[in-house]
């Protein structure tokens, strides 16, 4: 599998149907979302505390066996011109290693998941410290959401 920078690349070498997982990648920790099987909804799963890489794989290699993921969508924080950053190159090299859980990967534009959930979550009157723990499982989903949304409108060769 590779990683694809195109919602069209990526759905086409996605099975028919089948669960996608939303990943907002942080130095700290990692945001995880799902979707239903026929990309409808995506909602919040969990988050993971970061450490070496690979127990970070390994975690993410149950998520993915425990909920069926057939492609991750992974959050790409460019800068707001559209330019790479350094934490856009790290996001890139992470991504390319999670190559061995053979699945295909689309990078998505994340500029704005955070602060579109931290803004509706204040706007729900969440307090600092459950915003805190919400954050980044629900930027996950912000993310997988946008993506599901590109992917159902693309045309179909019907």
């Amino acid at each position: 599998m590779a990683v694809s920078a195109s919602a069209a690349g990526f759905a086409a070498v996605l099975p028919p149907g089948g669960k996608l997982a939303g990943l907002d990648v942080g130095t700290k920790t990692i945001g995880l979302a799902l979707c239903d099987a026929n990309w409808s909804f995506a909602g919040p799963s969990e988050t993971i505390a970061r450490t070496k890489f690979g127990v970070d794989l390994t975690l993410l290699r149950q998520f993915v066996a425990k909920h069926a993921v057939v492609g991750l969508v992974v959050g790409l924080p460019l800068n707001l011109d559209g330019s790479d950053s350094p934490r856009t190159q790290s996001v890139r090299a992470f991504a390319r290693n999670l190559l061995p859980l053979d699945l295909p990967i689309l990078l998505w534009d994340e500029r704005w998941s955070t602060q579109a959930v931290e803004r509706a979550m204040i706007a729900a009157d969440v307090s600092r410290a459950k915003r805190a723990l919400a954050v980044d499982k629900l930027a996950a989903a912000h993310i997988l959401q946008g993506a599901i949304d590109a992917l159902v409108n693309l045309p179909r060769d019907d």
